[in-house]
């Protein structure tokens, strides 16, 4: 756009989240299932921590992974929930620019984060199995904190990269984000500048951001497949898969929704149906988080009904 066109433009000092929808009589019960959905999520990650925390049986790896990852979650879910519970409850459905542009770091930041944790987990997942003599001493704790140390500091660096890009774009109208969070492409279709450099920006950002964790994770579970159907015993076959079966869901679950969300065309018919998978990927998958490794992980029963029947748990003990 010309220099002169730029000063016909009315800069936007807020946007107007669209939401799931305008239908009235639905408002009340979409805020009652979303303030269910993260109630439990907060409870139930809050839940898996505690357990871990006090629990001397579960200061593994694994579990200092799953600590973490729940804590990703909750801070996940309360980029996004508590503004669109609000959005609910009032009926406004204005975010200023500013907040909007915290809100996509922040959501970026968790969610590369994420993605580089369950890359994190599988690494530890493969060494359990494809590698158990050598894995107390390739998966120590200070190995450990490394992993978990550079996923957060990843996040945090992908994600100002590209908010650091989309801040600079000039929004002149219309106000309306088709969504119901402050998301990358909605966000750029408001753009009056011309956003083709940050599109290829973030084409190549998103190989780090996304792409490398995810094909990481994918080669560490061939391997692991791969591993166990080479054990000749079914119960070793088995016992084998149970390691790793809770974790291999969450990563089906998170990568298998996040692919159709980018890969669906962004097209009027399909918005509605891309808002419905960003919902589960961004606001069911850390509800499924806490239910996956509470109901289908042995230890972390064990844990929970020892808290339930008050046997005694000793004081952890961070790694050192």
């Amino acid at each position: 756009m010309e220099r002169g066109e730029w000063e016909n433009q009315t800069l936007l000092m807020e946007f107007r989240l669209l939401g799931l929808g305008d239908d009235h009589e639905l408002q009340t019960p979409l805020f009652l299932l979303c303030l269910t959905i993260y109630t439990v999520t907060m409870v139930g990650n809050s839940l898996i921590i505690v357990l871990v925390v006090t629990d001397p049986h579960l200061h593994t790896p694994m579990y200092f992974f799953l600590v973490n990852l729940s804590s990703l979650e909750t801070c996940y879910s309360s980029t996004i929930l508590p503004r669109l519970l609000a959005s609910f409850l009032t009926g406004d459905r204005t975010i200023s620019v500013q907040g909007c542009m915290a809100q996509f770091f922040f959501f970026g930041t968790f969610a590369t984060s994420e993605c580089y944790l369950l890359a994190a987990m599988s690494y530890d997942r493969y060494l359990a199995v494809c590698q158990p003599l050598l894995y107390a001493s390739l998966m120590n704790w200070k190995i450990c904190l490394q992993l978990v140390a550079g996923s957060w500091v990843a996040g945090l660096l992908i994600s100002t990269g590209i908010t650091s890009f989309i801040s600079r774009q000039r929004f002149c109208g219309p106000s309306a984000i088709d969504h119901f969070f402050c998301e990358e492409a909605p966000l750029l279709e408001l753009s009056c500048s011309d956003t083709e450099m940050i599109r290829i920006l973030i084409i190549i950002l998103s190989f780090p951001d996304v792409v490398f964790p995810f094909l990481f994770t994918l080669a560490s579970y061939v391997c692991i497949i791969a591993a166990i159907l080479r054990i000749p015993s079914s119960m070793g076959r088995h016992k084998a898969f149970s390691t790793c079966s809770s974790h291999l869901t969450m990563v089906i679950v998170f990568y298998g929704t996040l692919i159709i969300v980018y890969m669906l065309p962004r097209t009027v018919p399909l918005r509605q149906l891309n808002k419905m998978f960003s919902f589960f990927y961004t606001v069911l998958t850390p509800l499924i988080n806490p239910l996956i490794y509470a109901l289908r992980n042995r230890e972390v029963k064990g844990a929970l009904g020892r808290v339930v029947t008050g046997r005694k748990m000793l004081p952890f003990h961070p790694p050192t």
